[in-house]
């Protein structure tokens, strides 16, 4: 999810509970001009170079940073930002499993068709390790099948990720494995777990509850805490963008396999939902860049993502004023307002598109979240569903505080071995991070071609979400150019089912290997809203129902 509030926005529209947040002002801005750097351009050099740096952006983003620094001066002289690291205790080696060796897995060398000698795993994983320990089913209650659960360590950059694994209840031996990420940027993805498709659910009592819908009934599943410092995960430093994070996931995918050959033959799929949208186009495109892998790599998932600003961004008015298929929640003038804000926004987000530079992404996120979503956001409704109110929650949803009030407690850290000093469902350290190294916007859609000219890729997005709306999704998968493009785009949107009664759950298209789903009477979280049938939707998928279709 995003966080978001209603007071005025300077950056995200994104969705939180496990996906994105906006960012709060003042506060969020004050602090926010304290760090980053970019491929391009250097944070730490003193923000009085800043007028030279903007005098290589268009006007329109010119402008844009100098509404910032009139609405914060003081902000803009203060340029020391790096967000503090999460304090933690490294629990003893004795307290593991499983002790994968990084090393060890890059030594391993194989004769290859032409009787040369090459690594069986390609990649660098000198400073990567993997600590692993079995859960105790009947310790938490969450799921009675085998589960697992750790850290992948990298060593050289003192980055320590969390994943939990669970066996498919079903038939592990032969079930797919899938692989699920939150958002934010930020969230963790055990609200994933725990709100939306895990194998229980948390209480207001803070019990465990059976989820019959689990996505594990025909799976087994991995929800990995990612990028560190969400969640249970932790650094020494930060990462802000989403292609530092790609190599780290790609080890900790390479070591499980190599601890738990027993999963590493099955399909393997990549899911995930909102900020995910960036995450995984990048995570899916660092996995089949190597040849020799042990990640079984079949295809990717992505629910209600932001992937492709310039496209989405047109959508939040139609979806704001009623043409998504519900009702309005802006009123004829805030709509103008976003008609008028729209052809500054998308030349802003063309501008970082060509530049792929903070100095251009970042003022479009800060204008284009203002203009186009802060109207939304300042109605108080739940940006995450149209069809009601934002409660208390400052995430929207008061499943989140049980969840996070549940991962603290000392037993639960205990079982899974937790080495965090406190969990919070979202760190908006991270999400402001990302949102000021221009991550927000790069056009990360760009890499779907090439993974679609090798593995079938499904988008589906729940019809009631605003933040990353239905609207915007069907529209940049419609507009994206590859080579089963105009098949795609000619391809009608049919009736989607349930199998047993035949209740229509909502819309699919698909032609190649892209399909575009819209889930009815769900909101940002598909799982959350409609469990049945996101179950049904990953099953058919899983059974191959629509990849490759023609």
């Amino acid at each position: 999810m995003k966080v978001f509030t209603s007071a005025l926005l300077i950056g995200a529209a994104s969705a939180a509970v496990a996906q994105q947040q906006p960012l709060i002002v003042p506060e969020a801005v004050n602090n926010a001009f304290k760090a980053v750097s970019d491929k391009a351009s250097s944070w730490t050099k003193p923000l009085e170079n800043l007028q030279h740096e903007l005098k290589h952006l268009t006007e329109e983003a010119r402008a844009t940073w100098d509404e910032v620094a009139m609405m914060f001066p003081e902000s803009m002289s203060q340029a020391s930002f790096i967000s503090p690291p999460k304090k933690h205790n490294k629990r003893p080696a004795s307290h593991w499993d499983f002790h994968t060796i990084g090393k060890d897995v890059q030594d391993v060398w194989v004769m290859d068709e032409n009787g040369e000698q090459q690594r069986q795993v390609d990649g660098n994983f000198e400073n990567f390790n993997l600590r692993t320990k079995k859960v105790d089913p009947k310790s938490l209650g969450v799921d009675q099948v085998k589960q697992y659960s750790g850290y992948l360590d990298n060593e050289e950059d003192d980055k320590h990720l969390f994943y939990w694994f669970f066996e498919s209840r079903n038939d592990p031996k032969n079930d797919p494995v899938v692989l699920w990420l939150n958002g934010g940027p930020g969230c963790s993805s055990l609200t994933g777990l725990f709100m939306e498709l895990g194998p229980s659910s948390i209480t207001k009592d803070g019990k465990t509850k059976f989820n019959p819908s689990s996505w594990n009934a025909n799976a087994s599943v991995i929800f990995l805490d990612q990028p560190v410092n969400v969640g249970y995960s932790y650094s020494g430093s930060s990462v802000s963008n989403t292609i530092a994070a790609g190599k780290d996931v790609y080890a900790l995918l390479t070591l499980f396999f190599k601890q738990f050959p027993e999963y590493s033959n099955q399909t393997f799929h990549i899911s995930g939902e909102s900020y995910a949208g960036h995450y995984i186009p990048v995570f899916a495109s660092e996995i089949l860049s190597h040849k020799n892998r042990n990640i079984n790599l079949q295809s990717v998932l992505i629910g209600n993502g932001l992937t492709d600003g310039l496209t989405q961004y047109e959508y939040y008015r139609p979806m704001a004023c009623g043409d998504g298929g519900w009702p309005a929640v802006l009123d004829e003038g805030e709509c103008t307002s976003m008609d008028n804000a729209l052809p500054r926004c998308q030349s802003l987000i063309q501008n970082c598109y060509d530049s792929e530079s903070v100095w251009s992404c970042v003022p479009a996120s800060i204008y284009c979240n203002n203009a186009m979503i802060g109207p939304y956001q300042r109605t108080g409704m739940n940006p995450y569903d149209v069809r009601k109110k934002c409660g208390d929650n400052s995430l929207c949803y008061d499943e989140l505080d049980w969840i996070q009030e549940y991962l603290n407690r000392d037993s639960v850290m205990e079982a899974l071995g937790a080495e965090v000093e406190k969990y919070d469902s979202c760190n908006f350290d991270i999400n402001r991070n990302f949102l000021f190294q221009g991550d927000w916007m790069q056009p990360f859609h760009r890499l779907v071609p090439g993974i679609l000219e090798k593995i079938p890729v499904l988008i589906y997005a729940g019809d009631a979400d605003f933040i990353c709306n239905w609207l915007g999704n069907l529209a940049w998968t419609t507009e994206l150019e590859w080579s089963g493009h105009k098949a795609y785009a000619k391809a009608e949107l049919k009736d989607f089912k349930l199998a047993d009664d035949k209740t229509k759950i909502g819309s699919v298209k698909s032609a190649g290997n892209m399909t575009f789903m819209r889930l009815h009477a769900a909101g940002h979280m598909v799982p959350y809203d409609q469990p049945v049938a996101s179950l049904e939707m990953l099953n058919r998928w899983l059974s191959g129902e629509w990849m490759g279709k023609h």
